[in-house]
């Protein structure tokens, strides 16, 4: 399973339920890594998105405490355990973990693949994903050149489990 995520420098990814910036190639990376492939999001996440409906040519997963959610055109689930059941339907490298905060830190330890949007800045946030930088179990196996956005530094980089 995949993680995918912009964070800035102290790991922080949100500010009241939306991202702390929109970077157009780090927008085209993320829609060239998922596109017809499988996402998994907290409710305030696809609430996040332009007019709350799940994501286009992919398979959307849902997960949420309340029972009577419902998304048309989604798969809405209740526990860490009934979407990691969903999901063993498809191959692990076509799953992605896309947020937010919870719903990372609860699937991050099912996760082998971390694909990391570092931005140079720090921002005003209430929502981090963990330091990947200071868990030993991850290492970097990729990392683009430095790009710049207007005055805005950010690299991407590819963690990986280590085996």
């Amino acid at each position: 399973m995949n993680i995918i995520v912009a964070v800035d420098k102290n790991w922080a990814i949100g500010k009241e339920n939306h991202l702390l910036v929109s970077i157009p190639a780090d927008m085209k990376l993320f829609r060239q890594e998922t596109m017809g492939k499988v996402v998994v999001m907290g409710r305030k996440t696809l609430e996040s998105f332009p007019n709350g409906l799940p994501l286009k040519n992919r398979t959307n997963i849902i997960l949420t405490g309340n029972q009577n959610y419902k998304v048309k055109g989604a798969t809405v689930l209740h526990s860490v355990e009934e979407v990691l059941e969903e999901i063993r339907k498809y191959p692990s490298d076509q799953v992605y973990c896309i947020g937010g905060d919870s719903v990372y830190r609860q699937f991050l330890p099912y996760c082998d693949t971390a694909h990391i949007t570092k931005i140079d800045f720090a921002y005003e946030a209430d929502s981090y994903f963990p330091n990947l930088d200071e868990m030993p179990e991850w290492e970097i196996t990729a990392e683009s050149e430095e790009q710049t956005y207007f005055d805005l530094e950010y690299q991407f980089v590819k963690y990986e489990r280590k085996k």
